[in-house]
C-alpha cells in the first residue's frame, strides 16, 4: 500500500466517478443562497471531498477542513487555494473525540470514505451534533461490504468475508468500527435524531485500465484477510497471485460497493 497521500490521490478519480450526483443536487438545493455557505469537512485528507463539492454547491463558501494529520491538512489547504469563491480554514484534531465547536453555525456537515471507519456510538454522536447545529449532512463513499471481481476466482468470497471481518475489528481511534454496517447504523442514528434520509449507491466500477488502483486494492484486501486468518495465508497468497495476473493481463474488472448518504430536517 502506498503512503496515505499517494493512496488518496490514486483513488480520487474513482471516488469522483462513483459519487451520487442526485444526492449532491438534493443537498445543494437546500443550502442558503443569500450568504456564504458554511461547511465542515471531517477527515479531509488531501481535500478530495472539497474539490468535488465546491463546484456543485452554491457559492461563496466557507470551509472548515478537519483532520488529525497536519501534513495532509497543509497539503489540502495549498491544493484548495485556487478554488474560486472558496475560503478554507484548517482545524487539526483527533476526531475520535467529537469537538462540538467544529459544528457550530455550519450549514452542512460532510465527509468522504469515513463512516465505515468510525464506531456505532460515534455515528450516534455525529447525528446529535448535526441536529444541534441545524446542519444538513452529506456523507459519500461508505463501504457497504459488497464487492465483485471479474474474471471470478474461487477465493473471491473468502477474501471478501475476511476483509469484512477485519473492517469490523478495526479501531482508528473511534472505537470498534461499524465497517460494512456503517450505512445502516448511520441511517438509524439520523432517523432517530429527526432527520429525513436518503441513500444512493456510489460503487467503484474499476475497468481494466485502472491497473495501479486495482493492484493496491487487492493487495490491501489480501493483507487484511491474512491478519484475520493467518492459517489461510497460503490460500490467500495464491488468490492474490491469480488476481494480479488478471490485472497484468488487462482483463480485470472490480466493483466495490459504496453508498452515499444525505440527511436533512424539515425545519
Amino acid at each position: 500500500m502506498p503512503d496515505l497521500s499517494n493512496w488518496l490521490a490514486l483513488r480520487e478519480p474513482a471516488d469522483t466517478a462513483a459519487r451520487s450526483t442526485a444526492l449532491t443536487r438534493l443537498i445543494a438545493e437546500k443550502l442558503p443562497r443569500d450568504r456564504a455557505v458554511r461547511i465542515v469537512d471531517l477527515g479531509t485528507g488531501t481535500g478530495s471531498n472539497v474539490r468535488y463539492l465546491a463546484g456543485h454547491l452554491p457559492g461563496p463558501q466557507e470551509w472548515l477542513i478537519v483532520d488529525r494529520d497536519p501534513g495532509l491538512l497543509a497539503q489540502a489547504a495549498t491544493a484548495l487555494r485556487p478554488l474560486r469563491n472558496v475560503v478554507v480554514e484548517t482545524f487539526e484534531t483527533n476526531l475520535g473525540h467529537i469537538d462540538s465547536s467544529i459544528f457550530s453555525r455550519r450549514d452542512l456537515v460532510t465527509a468522504s470514505a469515513l463512516l465505515d471507519l468510525v464506531s456505532d456510538a460515534w455515528l450516534v454522536a455525529l447525528a446529535s451534533e448535526c441536529r444541534a447545529a441545524g446542519a444538513l449532512a452529506l456523507f459519500a463513499l461508505t463501504y457497504n461490504g459488497r464487492s465483485s471481481c471479474s474474471p471470478a476466482e474461487p477465493g473471491d468470497e473468502l477474501v471478501r468475508e475476511l476483509l469484512n471481518r477485519h473492517q469490523l475489528q478495526n479501531d482508528k481511534g473511534f472505537g470498534r468500527a461499524a465497517g460494512p454496517e456503517a450505512i445502516d447504523v448511520a441511517a438509524r442514528a439520523f432517523s432517530l435524531a429527526g432527520f429525513h434520509i436518503r441513500r444512493e449507491p456510489s460503487d467503484w466500477v474499476l475497468p481494466p485500465d485502472s491497473r495501479e488502483l486495482q493492484v493496491e486494492l487487492v493487495d490491501g484486501w489480501a493483507t487484511a484477510a491474512c491478519q484475520i486468518a493467518p492459517s489461510r495465508t497460503p490460500a490467500i497468497a495464491d488468490w492474490l497471485r491469480r488476481r494480479l495476473e488478471h490485472i497484468e493481463a488487462n482483463r480485470s474488472r472490480i466493483t466495490v460497493g459504496h453508498d452515499d448518504f444525505a440527511a436533512w430536517t424539515a425545519s
